[in-house]
């Protein structure tokens, strides 16, 4: 394609920033692991616990409380309140503990908001004054080193008993409001649960209220020995860095992204690194960012901070699919309302999905083929002006009616149907215009009956049988049959039908059922599952057969579940008592084509027959699974053990789905 040559530049670039971005997060993940387990960092963890619990014993005098609380109100809420528009209380941001109000006094209040206080020793004689100005200079190197913003350490209970940049977070409790929601309170409980002093969590970009609401990620990984942490250490994770990888240090042109193209981050639908619009003409970026949707106050704080990140929204189905996983090239418009060329990505980043959106104006990204266009069409007139005059030169030798009839047999044979002839006078050219007029209706008829016929033969073809299959077929191959090691299967029941259909005339019960059929087919395909084969009450699916899928149980699940909603929406339109009750089962099966002169396509072997035998267990509605269904599915879905009767063999469990139905 022609536009390769400037959109490809694009891709490479945004390639290139995505593996540097990657590099970078994967170094600071280790770098904190490893200082994690340090010995410096294990015995620092241990003292500034002790040292802080110490302090905690002293009560803070009024006058200590009422000097932090001044600068809450006097110096850091105002700033706060300048960046996010939003009003916040001073009292319910404090510290609850008087370790962690002294500690602010002493060193939070030395400084401004962007820069707080990092001395070393305040001079209060405190075993936490000492062990800081023990202990900061190593850490203050390792945050310089690898570009952190800050460094935590955080106690068993979520107290904070250390920071490098004695910001206001120095001494909070992070399982304390309002900090007891964030990513980072959840990501120090999911640290300390793995009891694991390898583990390491990170986390999605948030806006970090100390921090005067800047965008933050977070990277956790437990302090201490195996079966006796101390802790955690945090690190502050630069989202300045990351947005500067994205953007190419402003490099866009001598990088390969011409005039318009740019890359950026995405997660939750909002940016999460820096706009190249806002970076380049802040106008320009305000003006169509409101005209496309934006909240004008969210384009104003964005223009203020100079920076998108957390504030710009981004929607689409390209962003939706990116983090989602999933990647291709597509068009649509950008967070502007401009006309660009999309390439979408995942990058997994620790655990965090995010999604790499790589955008370029289709003017600019299209030029090369509107260029190449225009000359074509150049090149075209000129040749069709010299065979006009050629033709011309030619038409003495040659009679009209004898060019118009070799003219219409050279289109008949190069395949083109329906060319007449105009017979035009009554002499014999004429009449054999009208004999092959006539040759040429009866070609088109038989030309077109049979396209018809091997349409028909096609789409009967493909509804018993997968495209493969079916190709297979095709080529003369009667004996198809495979094996598949990993297949998650569904035999759905109709229950309530028959009742329903009573009394109905046969055509309206088959359209009404058909309706249904239909119905669990667009599930089916939007999910990833494959139907196999239908009867009046029964419906066998499966997912992995045609194309294997690691998440074939969950797809599976998720459709069982639509489903279920799909036919009680029906019910209640119906007014009727239907339902739906289904087994659901993973392992290996076979399919193939059964029969020779009348064929099926069919699935057998024993996960069909548990799903079957499931889906039987109980004659009340309902999903259930199999054990082995459950242990791939993990706790994404809410499950109740359901009494196996004789679905199971030995002491296998059956396991029925939480669903809506059971709640109504």
């Amino acid at each position: 394609m022609a536009w390769c040559l400037s959109f490809q530049a694009c891709l490479s670039t945004s390639q290139i920033r995505c593996h540097l971005t990657l590099h970078q997060s994967r170094g600071n993940g280790r770098a904190v692991q490893f200082e994690s387990a340090s010995t410096d960092t294990v015995e620092a963890s241990k003292a500034f616990n002790a040292a802080f619990d110490e302090l905690d014993q002293v009560p803070i005098s009024s006058e200590e409380r009422q000097d932090l609380l001044s600068y809450y109100e006097d110096v850091f809420l105002p700033e706060l309140q300048t960046r996010t528009g939003g009003t916040y209380d001073a009292k319910s941001l404090m510290p609850n503990s008087a370790a962690g109000q002294r500690l602010q006094t002493l060193y939070s209040t030395q400084g401004t908001p962007e820069k707080s206080g990092q001395i070393a020793d305040p001079g209060d004689g405190s075993d936490w004054s000492a062990l800081n100005a023990r202990y900061q200079p190593h850490y203050q190197a390792m945050m310089e080193k690898m570009g952190y913003d800050d460094i935590f350490l955080v106690n068993m209970d979520g107290q904070v008993v250390y920071t490098a940049n004695k910001g206001i977070d120095l001494g909070l409790n992070l399982y304390d409001a309002p900090t007891d929601q964030t990513e980072l309170s959840m990501a120090v409980r999911e640290a300390l649960a793995t009891n694991s002093v390898d583990a390491m969590v990170a986390t999605s970009v948030e806006a970090w209220i100390p921090s005067l609401n800047e965008p933050a990620g977070w990277l956790v990984s437990p302090v201490g020995r195996a079966g006796d942490l101390s802790g955690v250490l945090v690190a502050h994770a630069s989202i300045q860095a990351t947005s500067d990888t994205m953007t190419g240090d402003e490099n866009w042109v001598e990088q390969g992204l011409g005039e318009t193209g740019e890359v950026y981050l995405s997660q939750g639908g909002l940016m999460i690194s820096n706009s190249r619009t806002l970076i380049e003409n802040p106008e320009d970026y305000a003006k169509k960012a409101a005209a496309n949707g934006t909240p004008q106050s969210v384009v104003d704080q964005a223009v203020q901070a100079g920076s998108s990140v957390l504030l710009q929204p981004v929607e689409g189905e390209a962003i939706d699919l990116a983090e989602r996983g999933e990647t291709g090239i597509t068009t649509g418009r950008n967070y502007l309302g401009e006309d660009v060329l999309i390439a979408y990505g995942p990058m997994d980043i620790e655990g965090s999905q995010i999604g790499v959106i790589a955008t370029m104006e289709e003017s600019e990204a299209f030029a090369p083929v509107n260029a190449f266009a225009r000359a074509v069409l150049i090149s075209t007139a000129l040749m069709i002006l010299f065979f006009a005059i050629f033709s011309i030169a030619l038409a003495r030798v040659f009679t009209r009616p004898i060019d118009r009839l070799l003219d219409a047999v050279r289109r008949t044979g190069a395949g083109e149907r329906d060319v007449k002839v105009d017979t035009g006078s009554k002499d014999e050219f004429a009449e054999l215009g009208v004999a092959f007029n006539d040759m040429s209706n009866s070609m088109q008829a038989k030309a077109d009956l049979l396209e018809a016929e091997r349409a028909e033969s096609e789409r009967v073809l493909l509804s018993l049988m997968p495209a493969t299959v079916a190709d297979r077929y095709r080529q003369g191959d009667e004996t198809i049959a495979s094996d598949h090691g990993d297949v998650t299967v569904i035999y759905a029941d109709l229950v309530g039908f028959d009742d329903y259909a009573d009394g109905m005339q046969s055509e309206e019960a088959l359209a009404q059922l058909n309706e249904i059929l239909a119905g669990l087919d667009e599930i089916a395909s939007r999910l990833g599952v494959d139907r196999v084969r239908t009867t009046k009450r029964g419906y066998l699916a499966s997912c992995g057969l045609n194309v294997p899928r690691v998440d074939s149980a969950r797809r599976v699940v998720e459709f069982a579940i639509e489903a279920d909603s799909f036919v009680r929406r029906l019910a209640r339109q119906y007014e009727t008592s239907l339902s739906l009750r289904a087994g659901i089962d993973s392992g290996s099966v076979t399919s193939g084509i059964v029969g020779r002169k009348s064929v099926v396509y069919d699935m057998w072997g024993d996960a069909v027959d548990l799903a079957y035998r499931l889906q039987g267990a109980d004659s009340s509605p309902g999903m259930f699974i199999s054990d082995r269904v459950l242990d791939r599915i993990g706790e994404m879905f809410e499950v109740e053990e359901a009494e196996p009767g004789n679905a199971l063999p030995g002491d296998r469990k059956v396991w029925r789905l939480v669903t809506e139905s059971q709640d109504d």
